[in-house]
């Protein structure tokens, strides 16, 4: 009886850390498969946190959802990232080159190692303040000057 505790202890032992090197192997190819495709403006070298990150201040300083600009792929019930079927996914990526020149001009802004603006003076919030489509007013016309005696 004695053999048979040890062997099943072993065994029980062997398969646990079978079982643990399987796991960490499969995590590590669903993150390289979760690698972000068809990134245009914004650096390729982010992590998949930095560009969640990204996206949900734009999602908040627009008041939208992820599918204002990414679509739906029907086949596979999924988020097609990577497409660019949308119009709106392409005026992102204008408003993010338009922002960044300005920073850049106006503000002196820096990129930092992974190539994001480091300090702004503009960002999406500046025009949009939670609304998809701002708004553009012009200024109110100050008032005719007063005659003295009026």
């Amino acid at each position: 009886m004695q053999v048979n505790k040890k062997l099943i202890t072993v065994t029980g032992l062997l398969s646990f850390v079978a079982f643990i090197g399987l796991t960490s192997m499969q995590q590590g190819q669903q993150q390289q498969e979760t690698k972000a495709q068809n990134l245009k403006v914004l650096p390729k070298n982010l992590t998949h946190q930095q560009l969640d990150h990204v996206m949900d201040e734009w999602a908040h300083s627009l008041g939208v959802r992820c599918n204002f600009c990414h679509v739906r792929n029907e086949e596979t019930k999924k988020m097609d990232w990577a497409s660019d079927a949308k119009p709106e996914k392409g005026m992102a990526r204008q408003m993010y080159k338009m922002t960044a020149s300005i920073n850049k001009k106006y503000f002196k802004a820096e990129k930092d190692s992974l190539g994001m603006v480091t300090e702004s003076g503009v960002n999406c919030n500046t025009c949009h303040r939670g609304t998809a489509h701002p708004e553009a007013k012009l200024p109110e016309p100050p008032p005719p000057p007063q005659k003295p005696g009026m």
